[in-house]
């Protein structure tokens, strides 16, 4: 029989085509097919935020430490229970106490491969047909993946370029309705480099009480802070909102490959155990993969011991890679940095590719780019904004300026002849 012939009875699952849409790893993997082969210059990697593999941002020893004692200790080469190993969970509730005006349990946290498996089990929980989900634009794709695939509708509200990257909270009224399960918020600002005020931050719960949806508080940059506005996490604001706090040590230890993540409620009023949202975490993880046990037994050495130099180290590395990039980009004419990095290991600047000859968007921009100079820089499109790009000055210093120096050449070169 020809397969032509046959009707088969699988199909592919509804809600697949739109989480497949372009992430940052796609689009990073795609730029890096078009870099040129016989360009003997090392590549310059402005694209993701993985500082590891600069000698500058190496772990503290204590955690290197604390793993290696855990594998060789052979107690923990077992599978841990799906929502993470009780001393984990006690460690991970006593890190994030300190910042709050009320206390969490160990009941409250649940431990996950990343922030990536965090996302997925928060937009698991809460998709059901008919409901939406308010994203920022920009933000950061993996929710408009996750989203899709729980058949969760997407609407964006806007970052304001021109206040800061501020929130539109009007923007957020006007979307919500009683469809609405959930607004997100990335603090320090992934992929803007903005760190939102405590008054800000308090408005937007508030915003989300009133409207009657809970608030999902990014905070993947933990901590991750060199600028004038003092960061706040967004848990402080639990008792106003219920909040899934989304976490790692992938960022401020400097380690995305040990896959360490956590789910936190932050609900002191109960309101989320009270609607079923607990058990459903708990049963979404009963199903889903575990992080890796032996690193889940270093994380109480890992909060508890690490010193605060270094922790110093690497904010004075970012302070000093974010002043780089915002005067060396600021040089370049048809690129503006509307406002200097406070946070995270990213920054969006604009594009005006009028101002250049054959280049009609930021997509060809950093395929050219690529190609041309061989530097990795991520196209806003991607994460919402057209003709915007988003650099990462998570690397050395020297690095960061060769990378920069060679985006001003290309410019150059690039320019409109008047």
């Amino acid at each position: 029989m020809e397969s032509g012939s046959k009707k088969w009875g699988f199909q592919v699952k509804q809600g697949m085509k739109g989480a497949s849409t372009p992430t940052v790893r796609g689009v990073l993997y795609m730029l890096m097919d078009s870099l040129n082969k016989e360009d003997s210059r090392a590549v310059i990697p402005l694209a993701h935020g993985d500082p590891s593999h600069f000698p500058s941002f190496t772990t503290a020893a204590v955690a290197e430490d604390a793993v290696i004692n855990s594998l060789r200790s052979a107690k923990y080469n077992c599978y841990a229970p799906t929502i993470g190993l009780p001393a984990a969970r006690r460690a991970v509730a006593e890190y994030l106490n300190h910042d709050l005006p009320y206390k969490l349990s160990p009941d409250d946290v649940y431990l996950t491969s990343g922030c990536h498996q965090a996302i997925e089990t928060a937009l698991a929980v809460l998709g059901r047909p008919g409901a939406n989900i308010l994203l920022p634009r920009p933000g950061y794709p993996y929710y408009e993946a996750c989203a899709s695939y729980n058949g969760l509708e997407i609407r964006h509200f806007d970052l304001l370029p021109d206040k800061g990257w501020a929130v539109d909270l009007n923007d957020i009224e006007a979307l919500a309705d009683d469809n609405t399960v959930a607004m997100v918020i990335i603090n320090p600002g992934n992929p803007c480099g903005n760190v939102f005020s405590y008054e800000h931050l308090k408005k937007f719960a508030e915003t989300a009480r009133d409207l009657g949806i809970l608030v999902i508080g990014d905070e993947a940059y933990d901590k991750l802070a060199f600028g004038s506005t003092p960061y706040v996490p967004m848990r402080v604001f639990g008792s106003t909102v219920p909040i899934l706090t989304l976490g790692s040590i992938s960022k401020r230890w400097i380690v995305p490959g040990w896959r360490i993540g956590w789910l936190v409620t932050n609900d002191p009023n109960g309101i989320l155990r009270n609607s079923g949202i607990i058990e459903s975490i708990t049963k979404i993880l009963e199903i889903s993969s575990d992080p890796t046990t032996f690193v889940q037994a270093a994380i109480p050495e890992i909060l508890e011991n690490t010193k605060e130099d270094f922790f110093s180290k690497i904010i004075c590395l970012l302070r000093e890679a974010a002043d780089i990039c915002y005067t060396r980009v600021n040089e370049i004419p048809c690129i503006t940095c509307p406002k200097k990095p406070e946070g995270s290991m990213a920054v969006m600047v604009k594009l005006n590719p009028s101002m250049l000859e054959d280049i009609d968007d930021d997509m060809e921009f950093c395929v050219k780019l690529a190609k041309e100079e061989s530097v990795l820089i991520l196209p806003g499109v991607v994460l919402g904004l057209k003709n915007w790009l988003r650099i990462t000055f998570a690397v050395e210093p020297s690095c960061l300026e060769e990378g920069l120096a060679r985006i001003k050449a290309f410019c150059q070169r690039h320019a409109k002849k008047h």
